[in-house]
């Protein structure tokens, strides 16, 4: 692989497309490479692109809850800067060993974290982006705030579509007010029903919860149900009681919670063990829980939304995978060399129709195949 580009600006980065484009050249486009095992892999690229020359956090606009973020940007250091003015972007995933991952890193592959019960996916929270393609030319959306209608969305387009579009630059995002206090109500059982049918519950009681997640081993499963604000206890301690109602035992409110939050984010990732991304209908929950049980694994997630990550010995991926509820859609990160080369790394796939769709706006944005070629689904 030749020598990585580094640009420092959305116009080099484009130039710089452009120029591997005409050559004909492959790009493989690289912010801290915390998730560089996602995708499909094996593939060769002539040149890397790395994000780190586009680090700046460009605005912060406190008044209005607004930022502009360049995609090198390590997300924790603009966290840092967002908490100091007492206000968050509500993204939370596990950002890596030092906590290194950045925000188009998190973008790109639409990883999200425990707060995505309340404030939704990463898609949701950007106003606007500006975007490299590899025909040279930099396209920008949407705006830089919160009341826009103008233009194409190609925030949604850009989120989770692997760099196979072209480089994510730069993004305005909506921000948070950072909860004052937060306090968790936790709760166990055995039983995957009765936690299942907490989790319903309290999904849908007027709780205002910062979080709904669980955590399931093949003995025990908990719920984690995290209030924010000034009367963040009390409220806590009202899922607390609901949670007993519906059979959970051992229930607790912690306020000193950060570290079980920091052990929920974490457990999204594995160096050992296979990851399998799942995501069923929350009413199946229960199944999801079983069929981990009986392939000796262990899972966190969204309880609410049915989002899971699954972590498995690589060998009994194929029993989990066929043990799933009917209709749960599933992918595979962080697979270890020993995971049977049967098992597709994008699972169940596309919709059916969807692929040729695909395939036609990757022809569109990227006709000459030059962005992260056959990272994504089909090998777009």
């Amino acid at each position: 692989m030749s020598r990585p580009l580094s640009p420092t600006s959305v116009e080099e980065a484009a130039g710089e497309l452009a120029q591997a484009s005409r050559a004909g050249e492959t790009i493989r486009i690289v912010g801290a490479g915390t998730k560089a095992s996602w995708g499909t892999q094996g593939g060769t690229f002539d040149r890397e692109l790395q994000t780190g020359g586009l680090n700046r956090l460009v605005e912060h606009n406190a008044g209005d809850l607004t930022a502009v973020l360049e995609s090198g940007l390590p997300l924790a250091r603009a966290q840092a800067t967002f908490a100091a003015a007492g206000q968050m972007l509500a993204l939370d995933p596990w950002l890596g060993p030092q906590d290194e991952a950045t925000i188009g890193g998190v973008l790109a592959t639409a990883d999200s974290g425990p707060l995505r019960h309340r404030y939704g996916a990463p898609r949701d929270l950007v106003l606007g982006m500006t975007v490299a393609l590899p025909d040279g030319a930099v396209a920008r959306s949407g705006s830089k705030v919160i009341k826009n209608v103008a233009g194409y969305d190609l925030a949604k387009l850009f989120c989770g579509a692997f760099g196979t579009l072209g480089l994510i630059a730069s993004v305005s995002v909506r921000l948070h007010p950072l909860p004052l206090a937060t306090a968790t109500a936790i709760g166990t059982t055995r039983d995957p029903d009765v936690l299942a049918e907490a989790a319903r519950s309290l999904a849908a009681a007027p709780l205002e919860l910062e979080r709904l997640d669980f955590s399931w081993k093949p003995k025990i499963g908990m719920l984690l149900a995290p209030c924010g604000g000034a009367k963040a206890t009390d409220r806590a301690r009202r899922a607390q009681a609901m949670m007993a109602e519906h059979g959970l035992d051992h229930t607790d409110v912690v306020t000193e919670d950060e570290d079980t939050w920091a052990d929920q984010r974490m457990r999204q990732r594995s160096a050992e063990r296979a990851i399998v991304r799942a995501a069923a209908r929350p009413s199946r929950l229960a199944g999801v829980f079983r069929a981990s049980t009986a392939s000796g694994a262990s899972a966190v997630g969204r309880a609410s939304l049915g989002h899971c990550f699954i972590h498995v010995e690589a060998e009994a991926v194929p029993r989990l995978v066929n043990a799933l509820p009917k209709g749960t859609v599933w992918t595979l990160a962080d697979a270890p060399d020993c995971t049977p080369s049967s098992v597709s790394v994008w699972g169940t796939g596309p919709p059916q129709g969807a692929a040729s769709l695909m395939t036609r706006i990757k022809l569109r944005f990227d006709p000459t195949g030059t962005c992260n070629r056959g990272l994504f689904v089909d090998g777009i």
